[in-house]
């Protein structure tokens, strides 16, 4: 592995020496995601493998060429399981991928974010210089919280070399309940049941249906149902895989996906069809409306939308941000990569 670990700095070295920028890529499974990146692909999936694992500590450490499926195999032995639900979009979805894309499942709204279970990462800047943040244990520390920072940074800030996660056990049992309601009765619901001791992992509404996740004891859960309501569905395993995986129906239209994120109890006037997941906080939107109308929208309605997938892509993937936001973005960005090594325009035009 030192000879890969040479190979990657003297690549990056010799980039920054001739300011030509690099694409870091797994095995590609989230390509689509983000701006089109420029310069030549560093291939890094041959850097893998477990570190360390700690089931009785629940933190595992992996190298970022590791896929994300071996990961979740070694920890469903011992009972548990990557608590933010992580999408794959492919078979060889690696853990470097998924930390930085920074993208999270069903669970996330009860569990929490990629970014809040990183406890720790190695990573290499854009001068070649291998570098090391955060640790194996849950801890307040004082300055910045750098390995959080690289969860969603779409590696534009450095080369994830390995990354400490903190895991959680599975729940003893899950079930899915379904309810036929109309979009304000659906947020209304959705709202009003978060305030409640209730064991929800997942929402998801949909063409009149709202269907929730129950996890955890089965008395809480039998106990739940008999307190809302709501028709047992028997695939929700596969239901809530195709929620994930984006493999439904609603995710294979074939206008542009938008990716809204907004309070949970905005109103999101879009023409098109939309997916709501998160309690209401994350709509999906599926519409052949114009970018900036998507954008005024979700403005308007106290959100931010990003261009999820889409044939054609404007010059700003994501949501712009306000001047002082960006400036703070780009000084992070000539801080660990002050030649423009890394996934150029992958987040924001020009860095």
């Amino acid at each position: 592995m030192q000879t890969l670990l040479d190979q990657f700095s003297e690549t990056i070295r010799l980039a920054g020496t001739r300011r030509r920028p690099l694409r870091i890529r797994g095995s590609g499974s989230k390509d689509f995601y983000g701006g089109p990146s420029q310069g030549d692909v560093l291939e890094v999936s041959g850097y893998r493998g477990i570190v360390d694992y700690a089931p009785e500590e629940l933190v595992i450490t992996a190298r970022a060429g590791t896929l994300l499926h071996e990961i979740e195999a070694v920890l469903a032995d011992q009972g548990q399981m990557l608590p933010f639900e992580p999408p794959h979009f492919g078979q060889h979805a690696t853990l470097g991928g998924c930390v930085a894309a920074g993208l999270s499942g069903p669970r996330r709204a009860s569990s929490g974010a990629v970014r809040d279970f990183v406890l720790g990462v190695r990573m290499m800047n854009g001068q070649g210089e291998q570098l090391q943040f955060g640790g194996q244990v849950m801890k307040n520390v004082a300055g910045y919280d750098v390995s959080r920072l690289m969860a969603g940074s779409l590696g534009t800030l450095g080369l994830l070399l390995e990354v400490s996660l903190k895991v959680l056990p599975k729940p003893k049992a899950e079930a899915t309940l379904q309810f036929e309601l109309n979009e304000y009765q659906a947020l209304e619901a959705m709202n009003r049941w978060a305030g409640q001791p209730y064991p929800i992992s997942a929402t998801c509404y949909h063409d009149h249906v709202l269907t929730i996740r129950l996890s955890g004891a089965q008395s809480a859960i039998q106990a739940t149902h008999a307190k809302l309501g709501g028709q047992l569905m028997v695939a929700g395993d596969e239901f809530w895989h195709s929620i994930r995986e984006q493999t439904s129906r609603f995710f294979r239209e074939e206008n542009s996906l938008w990716r809204v994120s907004l309070p949970s109890t905005a109103n999101l006037q879009l023409p098109g069809k939309q997916l709501v997941e998160w309690g209401g906080a994350l709509r999906w939107v599926v519409t052949d409306a114009e970018v900036a109308k998507v954008r005024a929208v979700a403005a308007e309605a106290g959100g931010q939308a990003t261009l999820f997938r889409g044939a054609t892509k404007p010059k700003t993937v994501f949501h712009p941000l306000p001047k002082p936001l960006l400036q703070v973005h780009q000084r992070m960005k000539r801080a660990f990569d002050p030649h423009g090594v890394f996934n150029i325009g992958r987040m924001y035009p020009d860095f």
